[in-house]
Order: structure tokens, then C-alpha cells, then sequence
């Protein structure tokens, strides 16, 4: 193959440029182009093959210089650019030989003269040859670099998603922080081994939150995680506290992405009030993970919880990257309750 496009091909392309040539010359003019004397007929043929030799040759160092100081970028101004050097190097080519050629066949009843059919010719029909040979020999770089813009797009993509969920996971953390030490300090006083159990169950929500949360989990881990972090919370929280927890027993292996169901609960802590009830229940129903969570809130109800908060807000962006058209999010403020409900379809 590679023997046929150096030593063949160059041949074909430039015996095509000169029947196509002759065919619209002879059919304007009415004339048959083998009844011509033989000689004229094997100049222009030479002609013909020795542009398709050197034209071929030309477009091939084109090419490779192009490749070589404009790296193939898929855009409509690196193509025209190609295309208008490789179709002005061809004009040049075929001027520079069939024009003196032309004259020089006709000079016994004309000399140095040339119709401006023949210019047209000469000018067009090789280069729309030369429009073609282009296209068909930079269509697989334009292909590749397609594909290769394409792979380079999704990959800014999938960093930018990946800093952007790391950045999202990553601020849960001061808030988990500063209320669990906050716990942890008050305890010191009046109950150290209190204290003590607080650190331990601190130390392992920690230690979930920096190594366990890179990839899909099972459901189990983030139920055992949330149970370790609703039991920190209730140190801390009021003796009014009327607190349900309904964990389904057939959440075992389900696989979800974690600290999805943290901060409704988070929220539902910080903000309970009222009559200080608190429901915390997950179920399976229909190939989906139902996370539920209502709490009561004060008379006053402050802004965050009537906009939904920062956590909510941070939660509906993290499940639009990670589960986009699997899931959906309700909340809503029904007599002084405040509800969340989150819905996932899990793997």
C-alpha cells in the first residue's frame, strides 16, 4: 500500500487531472483529442503525471510541516489556513507548467498566445482536485484530532468535577468539626468518661471522612456512620430531644456514594426546635434508597431553613455530578415541620 500511494498514485492523480481537462476542452470545442497528433497528446500526458509526481510530493511536505509547527487542532481557521497554502502551491504548480506547455504546443498557428478556456481550465480543474486529495488525505488527522479534542474536553471535564465534589465534600468538615470539639469541651467538666467515648466515636467519623469516601460504599457504612454521628449529636443536644431512628434492615450492600445523607441530618440538629421531635428513617422501595428526615422547628424560623441552608444547597450540587437524572431531593415546611427527603437510585 504504502508502495502504491508513493510510486502509483502521484501517476493516477495526474492522469485524472489531464482527461478531466481534456474531456471539458474537447466537448466545448467539439473536438477528439486522440485524433490530435501524437506527440502533443504525449507532452501534455507527461506534463500531466510529472505535476501529479510533483504536486503529490508538495502536498506531503505541506503536511508534514504542518503537523510538525501547527499541531492538529480541530477548527475551522487551522483547515481554511491548510487549504488556501495547499490550493495556492497547486496554482503555482500547474501555471508554472501547463501554461508554458499550452503555448508552446499551439505557437505553429498562434504563438505565445492562450484562450482564456484554456486558463480556466488549467486554473480549476486541478485545483478541485487538489480540494479533493485534501480532503481525503487529512480527513483521518481531522479525525483523530476530533477524537482527541473530545478526550481532552472530557477529561477537563471529569478534573474539574472531581475538584469541584472534593471542594463540595470538603466543606461538611468545619461544621463537623466545631460541633463535635464543642461537645467534647463541655463534656471535660462534668463527665470525662463521657468525654472519652465522645473522642473515640469522633476519631472514627473522622477517620471515615478522610479515607472511606473516594469511591461507592456500601449503604451499610454510611447507616453505621450516621448512627455514630446521631449518637455524638445527642450528647449535645436538648433533654426536650423526642428523636426516632428507623434504619431498613435490607440496607446491606446497596452501594452509594457517601456523606449524601449527612447533612440533612446535620441540619435537622442544628436547627430542631419546637416540640423538639426528630425522625430519621431509610427504606428500600422500588430499586431506590429513601433517606427521610423531619424535624420541628421554632415559631421563628430563621431564613437558612426557609431557603433550604448552605448544606442543602452544597447536597443538590454534589448529587447533580453524581447521580444526574437518579435521584431527587424534596423538602419542605408542613406544620412546623421541617422535611427532606432524599430518593437515590442505587447500583
Amino acid at each position: 500500500m504504502k508502495f502504491f500511494r508513493k510510486y502509483i498514485f502521484p501517476a493516477i492523480y495526474g492522469l485524472l487531472v489531464y482527461f478531466t481537462v481534456r474531456l471539458l476542452h474537447d466537448t466545448d470545442v467539439k473536438e477528439r483529442f486522440w485524433e490530435r497528433q501524437f506527440y502533443i497528446n504525449a507532452v501534455e500526458i507527461t506534463c500531466s503525471i510529472f505535476v501529479g509526481y510533483t504536486a503529490i510530493y508538495l502536498f506531503q511536505r505541506l503536511f508534514n510541516y504542518y503537523n510538525k509547527h501547527w499541531p492538529a487542532q480541530l477548527s475551522y481557521k487551522g483547515i481554511v489556513k491548510e487549504l488556501v497554502i495547499l490550493v495556492a502551491v497547486n496554482l503555482i504548480l500547474v501555471n508554472i507548467v501547463f501554461v508554458p506547455m499550452d503555448i508552446t504546443l499551439h505557437q505553429d498557428w498562434n504563438p505565445f498566445w492562450i484562450s482564456w478556456a484554456d486558463i480556466a481550465d488549467i486554473n480549476m480543474i486541478p485545483t478541485l482536485y487538489a480540494i479533493v486529495y485534501y480532503g481525503m488525505a487529512r480527513s483521518s488527522i481531522w479525525l483523530h484530532a476530533y477524537v482527541d479534542n473530545k478526550l481532552q474536553l472530557e477529561k477537563v471535564t471529569n478534573e474539574h468535577l472531581e475538584t469541584e465534589l472534593k471542594f463540595l465534600k470538603a466543606q461538611y468538615h468545619p461544621h463537623f468539626l466545631f460541633n463535635a470539639l464543642n461537645t467534647i469541651y463541655f463534656q471535660m467538666d462534668d463527665d470525662l468518661q463521657g468525654a472519652k467515648n465522645s473522642i473515640e466515636k469522633f476519631s472514627e467519623l473522622l477517620r471515615y471522612q478522610l479515607y472511606d469516601q473516594q469511591q461507592q460504599v456500601p449503604v451499610m457504612n454510611e447507616i453505621e456512620y450516621l448512627q455514630s454521628f446521631i449518637d455524638l449529636q445527642k450528647i449535645r443536644s436538648s433533654d426536650k430531644l423526642q428523636l426516632e431512628v428507623n434504619f431498613d434492615k435490607g440496607l446491606n450492600g446497596q452501594l452509594v456514594y457517601p456523606l449524601l445523607f449527612l447533612p440533612l441530618v446535620e441540619n435537622a440538629f442544628k436547627f430542631i426546635g419546637g416540640n423538639y421531635n426528630l425522625l430519621i428513617d431509610a427504606k428500600l422501595d422500588n430499586g431506590q434508597i429513601i433517606f427521610r428526615v423531619e424535624n420541628s422547628i421554632p415559631d421563628f424560623v430563621p431564613p437558612i431553613i426557609r431557603t433550604g441552608g448552605i448544606g442543602i444547597e452544597n447536597l443538590k450540587r454534589r448529587l447533580d455530578l453524581l447521580y444526574p437524572q437518579k435521584h431527587s431531593l424534596f423538602t419542605a415546611k408542613e406544620n412546623g415541620t421541617f422535611i427532606a427527603e432524599l430518593k437515590l437510585d442505587y447500583e
